[in-house]
């Protein structure tokens, strides 16, 4: 994989104006195309359009022509400061399908975790959860508290044999090359079982110009494993953490993983995701 076509999206949210600087540094890195693309919150029933009785459709047409205007102007302007020649997109239509079909042309996603406490960066619900399971494109997804101080320096890969936690490894390639600390981990449920395979995602690293040490950790009892993954992260000073998305349909209900779902949830530093 190349990081050759990168898709930011933007919202009306306060945590906007960082993923704009965020994908264009990561753009100017790998001298990449990057897209905008602005997809608001379709849903009069949200918080954001409650001002009033009965005014919740005149609220909305009046807002949103102002709110798409500054969002445009304000990534232009940062692109334009930044010297990278972008692209505007402000589809119509439903939020989830529009941003799955745009993001189904791009090499990267850069997302932003739901903030409980800013109205306007509520989109739909499971708005990430869906883009990333949907599109099949990885996406680094940035925590809403915090700024990214560094990113991809010190990178702890999460690793359990499975198909999605392959496919984030190789997803995250051109994004980890750089970096200066890369630690593969297994969580063990038994002692001594999976050991082999922290070596074997090393050498094939290795292979790959990435220099990675490896190690696991027994399965605590009681500590749900995406939790023991916060821990590492703190206490390791990491600066991205790569992971599979795991999830199941049913009931046509997009259904995630508990590791997935508490990683979005509760992160503390950019992940990079991939089903």
């Amino acid at each position: 994989m190349t990081c050759k076509t990168l898709l930011v999206h933007l919202d009306d949210s306060t945590h906007s104006a960082a993923r704009i600087e965020f994908a264009l540094e990561l753009a100017s890195q790998h001298d990449a195309h990057l897209i905008g693309l602005y997809v608001v919150c379709q849903d009069l029933t949200q918080p954001m359009f409650l001002h009033g009785e009965g005014a919740w459709a005149a609220i909305r047409e009046a807002q949103r022509d102002t709110h798409l205007k500054g969002a445009q102007a304000r990534f232009l302007a940062a692109a334009e400061r930044a010297g990278r020649s972008v692209e505007w997109r402000a589809p119509a239509g439903p939020a989830v399908e529009t941003a799955v079909l745009h993001a189904r042309h791009a090499d990267l996603l850069i997302l932003g975790q739901y903030d409980p406490d800013d109205p306007s960066s509520y989109i739909a619900h499971h708005f990430v959860e869906d883009v990333l399971m949907s599109s099949g494109r990885p996406g680094i997804v940035l925590p809403y508290a915090g700024a990214v101080r560094s990113f991809a320096e010190n990178v702890l890969i999460a690793w359990d044999g499975g198909r999605e936690s392959a496919r984030a490894m190789a997803d995250a390639l051109p994004v980890i090359e750089r970096a200066k600390f890369v630690t593969v981990m297994t969580v063990q449920r038994h002692q001594g079982s999976e050991a082999p395979a922290g070596i074997d995602v090393a050498a094939w690293l290795e292979r790959h110009g990435i220099q990675a040490g490896f190690s696991a950790v027994l399965k605590v009892a009681g500590v749900p494993t995406g939790a023991m993954l916060l821990n590492m992260v703190a206490d390791r000073h990491i600066d991205l953490l790569v992971m599979g998305a795991y999830g199941h349909a049913r009931a046509q209900e997009l259904l995630l993983g508990g590791v997935t779902q508490l990683m979005l949830q509760s992160m503390t530093v950019p992940v990079l995701m991939s089903h």
